[in-house]
Order: structure tokens, then C-alpha cells, then sequence
């Protein structure tokens, strides 16, 4: 399902869980440096846009656009892979938790480098053989989501197509942005069909995998499993989950 098509189906709650970050929105906002003005690709609701610079929004989802809040940067109804504007329109170009929607990820970005001097896109990196078991959610529970990510560029690749650079972004654990990680010391959550309605990969793997990982989680919760296989976390501030900055 295309991205457009997919947030139409989902995203009708999609600001009740969904919104900016602080500590991570600061980090991406340093990485955009001096630039004024900024095209955010797949801009959904309009989280992590900089209040202090020149937004313009695109975003491909006509119900993500309607939930866009009063006094928000305009947005332009287009895909990544098909920007319309000129070569170096903005100063900078940024895309969050986009891009493993796009068709063509490296087509995406190449387009992003074209409009903009700068790139700074929130991705994840499942390029090495262990992502999977970096988190418990994937590893003991949803190892499907191993399915979203077959066949698709790797980090490497996205970062080789336009010159950039990877930089990690450490999942604070009270994170108040409700992406598929951000619960990762906070399991009951996951429990939660409001949660897990605010993330596409619950939809993706489908109803078959969502309720059999619910169903197993919350015995583990009952039973002290999960806390057994996972005491590491406990008064652990931060985690390295995969989050990464790719920027130009």
C-alpha cells in the first residue's frame, strides 16, 4: 500500500499518540544548522516542523493534511519521489520517519538533495543481521516486522545515493512521541489499540500478527516474563534502538 493510501486507512486518530519530541526534535534541529527556510517531505500532522524557521510541508495523505493544526506551514499535496519546485528552492530539506513509506526511498531523496542544500532525514538502520534483536518487541514478539524492511535499500545505500552521513538518536524513555520504539520501558503501552493505531507497522504486518503479539505480551506482563527477560532496562534513561539522522 502506498503511503498516501495507507494514512488515509490509519492515521483518522493519528495526533492522539503522535507528536514532537523534544530532546530528539533538538537534535534535528542542530543538524539543520543555519537554514531559514526548510521542505519537510511526508510532513504528516506537522510534528518536529521549526517554529523558527520558513516551513513548507509536503505531505501525500489528504486526511493527514486535514489534521494538520491551525496556523501550520502550508502544505503542498505531492510525493517525495516528485517534488514541485526548483532546483535549491530551500536551504534545507527534512523528512521523519518517512521514508520506509516511500515507493522509491533513493529516488525520494535524491529529489530531497535537488530542492535543498541540506538533508537531514529520521530513518532507521536494519542493515546489519541483528536489528531485529536490538529490540524486545521485534525480537520476542513481532519478528514479521522483519518483513516490512526485505528488499529495501539499505542505510548504507540511502546514505551512499546523496553523500551523507549517519548520526545515532538515542529513544529518551519517556519519550512523548508515540513511534513503534518509544515505548521500550513503558511495555504496557503496546497494549493500548490507540498506541498502536498512532504506528504503521501494526497495520503492515496485520491483524493476525498484532493480536497474536498482544495476546503473548500481556501474558508476559501478567506472568513476570517480560520483566525477567528484560531487568537490563530498568533505570536505563536512554536506549540505542537503530534511530538514526542521515544527513547531508
Amino acid at each position: 500500500m502506498a503511503s498516501a493510501q495507507l494514512y488515509d486507512t490509519i492515521g483518522a486518530n493519528y495526533t492522539v499518540t503522535r507528536r514532537t519530541e523534544p530532546r530528539i526534535a533538538e537534535q534535528l534541529w542542530a543538524a539543520l544548522g543555519d537554514a531559514r527556510t526548510v521542505v519537510n517531505v511526508g510532513a504528516g500532522t506537522g510534528s518536529y516542523e521549526p517554529a523558527d524557521r520558513d516551513v513548507t510541508a509536503v505531505e501525500p495523505s489528504a486526511l493527514m493534511r486535514a489534521q494538520r493544526p491551525a496556523g501550520a506551514a502550508p502544505c503542498v499535496a505531492a510525493a517525495a519521489e516528485s517534488l514541485p519546485f526548483e532546483d535549491q528552492s530551500f536551504d534545507a530539506a527534512m523528512a521523519f520517519a518517512t521514508i520506509h513509506h516511500w515507493r522509491d526511498p533513493i529516488a525520494g531523496l535524491r529529489e530531497m538533495r535537488r530542492v535543498a542544500r541540506r538533508v537531514v532525514v529520521f530513518t532507521h538502520d536494519t542493515s546489519d543481521a541483528g536489528w531485529l534483536h536490538r529490540f524486545w518487541l521485534t525480537r520476542d514478539y513481532l519478528p514479521e516486522a522483519a518483513d516490512l524492511v526485505a528488499g529495501r535499500p539499505s542505510l548504507g545505500e540511502l546514505a551512499g545515493a546523496i553523500g551523507g552521513r549517519v548520526e545515532p538518536v538515542l529513544v529518551p524513555w519517556d519519550c512523548v512521541d508515540g513511534f513503534f520504539e518509544a515505548y521500550w520501558r513503558r511495555p504496557e503501552a503496546y497494549l493500548d489499540e490507540n498506541v498502536r493505531r498512532g504506528v504503521s507497522v501494526w497495520a503492515r504486518v496485520g491483524p493476525d500478527a498484532e493480536q497474536r503479539a498482544v495476546d503473548s505480551l500481556r501474558d508476559d506482563l501478567a506472568s513476570g516474563r517480560w520483566a525477567d527477560r528484560n531487568r537490563d532496562l530498568v533505570g536505563v534513561d536512554a536506549a540505542e534502538l537503530g534511530l538514526r539522522l542521515l544527513i547531508v
